[in-house]
């Protein structure tokens, strides 16, 4: 069976604001959220890509996405986040671009 697949919609998202909020601090430098298991995402997940993508636009940090599925990726590409979101399509590629910059 396949792994379970994930909705980040208005009953989800302020669960996972409060997690992200509460795991990271003044001086992390950067944020990657793996979607890989996200088959849904609704405009409340997208104004968690806002929020954290305004925390870390900084010099020095960098917030990005990795391993979004078709879906999410059409979401992002409709709402214009793709204009000023770091999307990669793995963590391998996002850590490398993290690391280089």
């Amino acid at each position: 069976m396949g792994a379970e697949r994930r909705f980040i919609d208005s009953s989800s998202a302020p669960q996972l604001q409060r997690a992200l909020e509460s795991g990271i601090g003044p001086a992390d430098q950067a944020l990657l959220l793996d979607f890989e298991q996200v088959s849904f995402l609704s405009s409340a997940g997208l104004g968690i890509f806002l929020i954290f993508s305004r925390k870390f636009d900084a010099p020095g940090k960098q917030f990005g996405v990795c391993a979004l599925s078709d879906s999410v990726r059409n979401v992002i590409a409709i709402s214009g986040f793709d204009k000023f979101l770091k999307v990669y399509n793995s963590q391998a590629e996002a850590v490398n671009a993290f690391t280089s910059s």
